[in-house]
Order: C-alpha cells, then sequence, then structure tokens
C-alpha cells in the first residue's frame, strides 16, 4: 500500500503539493549562472530565483563609476539584451517559474526577459514568475532605489497594469518584508509596514485607472508577498498565520474582494541572514532548518516558494555544494517526513490563537498609525519607519551585546573546536575575481560599437517621452531592449525625467542615551577631545552601491551614543565624495561598511584618495563580510583596523576606535 494511499485514509484529503525549491543565485557573468542555474535545475530545483548584481539593480552599465567593485559581486550582471540571452541560455521561459529581485529597475529587468522570451517564441500569456517590484521597503532598508517615491510608485503601477493584461499569470509585485527583518523589524513592524507597504501600491493602482474596477479583485490576486522567518519559531509560525488573516481582512474590508481565491496571502520566503554567524558557522545549518519549518509546518500559512541561504553566508558568496546542501534540506522535509500528509497541526491550538491575535492587534494599531500619517509613502519621507527600524535593530544588538539575547557561539558556549568547513584553498567560500569587472567593461564597451546607435536613440526617445507623457513605460522600455539600449542608458533616461533621490537615514536621534556600558568609552572621548581641541569626529561612510545600511547605521547611532560628533550622509557614495567629506568636515577617524565583497578595489581607492589628499594621518577602518586574507590585504594598504560579523559588540569597537585616533595623535605629537 503507498504513503498516499495511507495519508489519504488517515486523513480524509489528498497529500499537498510541495512548494517551489528555490534557490537564489547568481554571480560574476550571465554565462557563469546560467550554468549554475541549469546544473540547480537537474539537482531538483523546481524555479529560478535570479540575484543580480548592484549595478543592474540601481541602474548603471559595469563602466559607469559608481559600478567600480560592484561588477558581478552579489549577483549577475546584466547591462543588455545579450546578457540577458545569455543568463536564460537553454531554459525554456515558457516552462520556468522565474523570481526576479528587481525593484527600481523591474520594468527594465521584465523587459529584457519578454524579449528574451518572444526570441524564443514564447506565449506571453504562458509566462509564470515574479519581479519583486517592491519599492517602498527599497527605502527602508535595501536601498536600492533610484527615483523619488512618487515616479517610483508610477513605475510599480505601470508593470502591474500591464502584466494584468500581457502575462496575466505572472506576479508583478512581491511585498517584500524579507529585508525588513533584515533591517531589525519586529514581526509586528514586518506585519505592519509590509501590509502598508501593499496598501500603498494597490490604492496607487486603483486611483490610477489603468485597471477597471470589474478586473480590479482579479488584479488584487495577483499580487504575492516575499517575507522572512527568523529564530523565534512559534512567533514566526504564528506571524505567517496573522499575515494571511489580515491580507484576508484587508481584501475584503478595503478593496471589496469577494472571491476568495483573490483573497489569499501567497508568499514566498528566504530565512533569516541577520542571524547567521561567522563564528561556529556550522551552527547555521540547524538555524536554517528551524527557520524553515516556521514556514511549512502550517498548512493554512505554508509558503509557496522557499529559498534557503547557505551556512557559509556570513563568511562569504556560497559555492554550488553549499546551495546545493541548502536545496536538499528542502527536498528532505518535503519528501522523506509525512509533512504533507496532514491538515493543518496548528488549529485549535490556545496558545497559538492567542499568539496570532495579540500580533493582529498591534499590527493593526500600526497600520492606524501609519494610515493617519497619509499611508506608507508619506511615512517614509517623515523618515518615521526608517527610525524604527533602526531603533529596533538596536535593541535587538544591545541585548545581544548583554547576553540577554543568547546566540549559540557568539555570546553562549564560544569556545569551539575549529570548523573543518571552511578550511581548504577558496576558504569555504566562493570569490568573485577581479578581471570579471575588467571582462564586462570591455564587453559593454563591445556591444555599443555593434549595435544600430540610432535605433537605441530613437527607441529611447520614445522611452523618454513614454516617461514625460504619464504613458505606460513597458511597451517603449522592451523595444529599447530589443533596440540593443543597455541599463544604464536606461537609468539615465528615466534620470532626466523623474531625478533621482536620497531617502533619510533614521539616524537622526540615538538610540541609547545613557548606560554605564557607555560611560568608560565617553570618558575617553572626552579626553581625547580634550587633546584635539574639539569635539572627535567620526565620519561613517558607504562607499560604492552596496545599500545594506544596518551596520552603517547602528555604528553611527553608537558613536553619536559615545559623545563623538558624527558625519553619516547615507548611502551610495563614491570614494571621491566620502573623501572630500573627510577633508571638508575635519574628521578625526574614517569608517567604511561595505558588506557586497567590493571592499579591495573602494577600500584601495578611498586610501589612495586619502594620501593623495593629505590625510595620511586620518585613520582608515572597515567593516563588512570580510575574508581574512582580504582583511590582511586592506591592513597592508594602511587600514588601522578591519571589523567584521564576529565583532558584535558595538561599544567595544568604538573603544577601539577612540584608542586609534589617541595612538595617532600621541605618535603625530
Amino acid at each position: 500500500m503507498s504513503e498516499k494511499t495511507i495519508g489519504s485514509r488517515e486523513n480524509r484529503h489528498e497529500r499537498d503539493r510541495p512548494w517551489i525549491f528555490r534557490t537564489y543565485a547568481g554571480h560574476s557573468t550571465a554565462a557563469e549562472s546560467n550554468r549554475l542555474y541549469r546544473s540547480n535545475l537537474a539537482r531538483g530545483q523546481t524555479g529560478l530565483s535570479v540575484a543580480f548584481d548592484l549595478p543592474t539593480q540601481t541602474g548603471y552599465d559595469p563602466d559607469h563609476a559608481l559600478a567600480r567593485g560592484e561588477v558581478g559581486k552579489v549577483g549577475v550582471p546584466v547591462a543588455h539584451l545579450g546578457d540577458m540571452r545569455a543568463l536564460f541560455a537553454e531554459i525554456p521561459l515558457e516552462r520556468m517559474n522565474t523570481s526576479m529581485t528587481i525593484n527600481a529597475t523591474a520594468p527594465w529587468l521584465l523587459a529584457l526577459y519578454v524579449a528574451v522570451a518572444d526570441e524564443q517564441g514564447a506565449d506571453r500569456k504562458l509566462l509564470s514568475g515574479t519581479t519583486q517590484n517592491d519599492i517602498i521597503k527599497e527605502y527602508l532598508s535595501r536601498g536600492t532605489y533610484v527615483f523619488p517615491p512618487a515616479p517610483s510608485m508610477r513605475l510599480t503601477t505601470d508593470v502591474i497594469a500591464w502584466t494584468y493584461s500581457e502575462m496575466p499569470k505572472w506576479n508583478p509585485m512581491n511585498v517584500c518584508s524579507y529585508h525588513l527583518q533584515e533591517a531589525g523589524a519586529t514581526p509586528v513592524q514586518e506585519l505592519s509596514f509590509a501590509l502598508a507597504n501593499a496598501i500603498a501600491i494597490l490604492d496607487e493602482v486603483k486611483a490610477s485607472g489603468a485597471i477597471s474596477d470589474k478586473d480590479f479583485p482579479k488584479a488584487v490576486g495577483r499580487i504575492s508577498f516575499f517575507v522572512n522567518a527568523g529564530m523565534r519559531f512559534i512567533t514566526e509560525m504564528c506571524k505567517m498565520r496573522a499575515f494571511t488573516e489580515l491580507w484576508d481582512e484587508i481584501c475584503r474590508t478595503r478593496y471589496g474582494v469577494e472571491d476568495e481565491r483573490y483573497r489569499r496571502f501567497r508568499y514566498g520566503v528566504q530565512v533569516n541572514s541577520l542571524g547567521l554567524t561567522e563564528q561556529q558557522p556550522e551552527n547555521n545549518v540547524y538555524r536554517i532548518l528551524i527557520e524553515m519549518l516556521a514556514v511549512v509546518l502550517s498548512k493554512n500559512a505554508r509558503a509557496r516558494a522557499v529559498q534557503l541561504p547557505a551556512w557559509n553566508e556570513a563568511l562569504g558568496l556560497p559555492r554550488p555544494f553549499d546551495q546545493q546542501w541548502s536545496l536538499r534540506m528542502q527536498q528532505i522535509v518535503a519528501y522523506e517526513t509525512d509533512l504533507l500528509d496532514y491538515a493543518d497541526i496548528f488549529d485549535g491550538s490556545r496558545e497559538v490563537e492567542a499568539k496570532v491575535e495579540a500580533l493582529k492587534a498591534e499590527a493593526r494599531e500600526e497600520l492606524e498609525r501609519i494610515e493617519a500619517m497619509g499611508g506608507a509613502v508619506a511615512a517614509i519621507e517623515s523618515s518615521y519607519m526608517k527610525q524604527k527600524l533602526v531603533e529596533s535593530n538596536a535593541l535587538r544588538l544591545a541585548g545581544i551585546e548583554a547576553g540577554e539575547q543568547v546566540v549559540v557561539g557568539v555570546n553562549r558556549w564560544t569556545e569551539s573546536e575549529p570548523s573543518p568547513l571552511s578550511t581548504g584553498e577558496d576558504g569555504g567560500i566562493l570569490t568573485v575575481p577581479e578581471h570579471v569587472e575588467e571582462e564586462a567593461v570591455g564587453a559593454i564597451k563591445a556591444w555599443r560599437e555593434a549595435r544600430d546607435n540610432n535605433a537605441v536613440k530613437s527607441a529611447l526617445a520614445e522611452l523618454r517621452s513614454a516617461a514625460a507623457e504619464g504613458r505606460n513605460i513597458m511597451d517603449a522600455s522592451i523595444a529599447a531592449a530589443k533596440a540593443g539600449a543597455t541599463t544604464g542608458e536606461w537609468g539615465a533616461t528615466l534620470r532626466e525625467v523623474f531625478g533621482e533621490y536620497r531617502a533619510p537615514t533614521g539616524v537622526g536621534k540615538s538610540a541609547r542615551d545613557d548606560g554605564a556600558q557607555l560611560s568608560d568609552v565617553r570618558e575617553a572621548v572626552e579626553a581625547v577631545s580634550s587633546k584635539l581641541g574639539r569635539r572627535f569626529k567620526f565620519l561613517v561612510g558607504k562607499p560604492g552601491l552596496d545599500g545594506h545600511s544596518n551596520g552603517a547605521e547602528q555604528i553611527a547611532v553608537r558613536a553619536r551614543d559615545c559623545g563623538m560628533e558624527v558625519v553619516y550622509e547615507g548611502i551610495r557614495l563614491t570614494p571621491a565624495q566620502i573623501v572630500n567629506a573627510a577633508l571638508e568636515e575635519g574628521v578625526h577617524v574614517v569608517g567604511l561598511s561595505i558588506l557586497s565583497g567590493s571592499h579591495l578595489a573602494l577600500v584601495r581607492e578611498v586610501m589612495e584618495r586619502m594620501r593623495s589628499n593629505g590625510l595620511d594621518d586620518v585613520p582608515v577602518v572597515v567593516g563588512g563580510i570580510i575574508p581574512n586574507e582580504d582583511a590582511q590585504a586592506l591592513r597592508a594598504m594602511g587600514v588601522a583596523a578591519v571589523y567584521t560579523p564576529k565583532d558584535f559588540q558595538l561599544t567595544d569597537i568604538m573603544a577601539d576606535v577612540v584608542r586609534i585616533v589617541e595612538a595617532r595623535l600621541d605618535q603625530a605629537a
């Protein structure tokens, strides 16, 4: 008798279908990423999840000054139609479910995808997948926004409206609370901020009139979500049940969606990367499994698609084997256990019901506050939501520092045997060679020379007109893609029309105004300030395109708490801008935060510019996900100190920075 038959007889229902198995992947070049995708599909992955590099995400070509050091580091560079062809070579798009983590440039990457699908002869109405296309959370967490909120919301609406008629199986927006949790959001904040985000987008679509009132419920049904799950297993599982119930409530009461199918909370998930540790990294395997269970055990709130980080992502870029290990974790839970044989095992639990109701009540209160401010966009522009995330993250870190929040191997049971997983020639991670960027720069120049530039100019002129006149930009974007326009040219064209934007940093207020742990450092800051003859000044800089600003924000907040004057201008600065700020502000130390793997190239340029501007005496410290050999290389460049995720005691870092400045001061004397 089959397992399926047994399960059906015992529980009076068919075995549930597994979720889509994904691996978030892409690096170096389109051709290399294509090989990785086909290999992962052969190993049993059932959907693609494309990671794009930062220049692609922010609308720059590989030869732009801001792309320096970033090409191919955190994802695949896609600069034009040729790259998109190479990315999906031998992969039939009509039969593939593709998720693209892309936001500010989502219309452009979707246009390139459609152009390749057209070349393959695919029926657009059969194309299935997702564009994240969630610009609001970019202002709060990930940082890959380009344009101001109003035109950005319009671009999101354009994608939703165009796909509704042209690609009805496509999910045009994946409301992303994943990065909110990575930025420090509590479960209540993840619920309320994500739902406020979805409300803002749907209100915009409805007000635009791009979709008729009759068709609007069906359009609501195409909105999906992308969430996070952390280590507090019960809370995270209850959060997912709260999400499903709140979304059903919003769809019914706010938008009058009567058909239950269109009110379903459809979500994919990548579990928490914020909690992965550099120390004892083998422990991360257990963390990832526990976090995954939070989103698959409850049938009524089960994820539709799951992608898991790899055990070594706190160390660097995972290798194919590491990604396979995470894929196997999903397959074992889905196929070797009896999880899918049962109805929801949490129905009827008083504890679960009480927790879900408590989360819903708090989330409704937060949603009402945001609504009173004018909605999610207003709460971004006032920096309310950003400040709340910075405060929550500061409290989380303070709990870890104080030992109140236990992290095994970090603040408890820190004695450890050396991990054999991270030994070997590659150091346990995948490294993108520096020649990748040089080759990409050469390739983009060759592409421009080989195309019909008159056709490109004409297509970009039409794109500019569509943007300026308020027409949907998707058709013009697809035409530009087919003509051979580049990602940077698409981005530059829309920058001319819409302008650029710098979001509030959220660090305007100190998170901690007192505390015994800070007193010694404050006294040291006062002593050094007295020697300097003015207040100790610390510049915190984010060079390049890395938008993961959590670390920089927390360093800036803690430095201010310690009595330092802090210069922090947010993300996406060139080395030249950072060095110019150091010169103009007369700072005593420069701290650079880089998590994209581009530290060698960017720090090298900063150090060279510091020397040429006579700032040799100003120490530079660097923080990020930095392998040991790279840390040695940075010190050889003259960097005074390197901090990685294992250095979680922020007050200790502040004390170290004060000692470095005082030593330089004494040396000069």
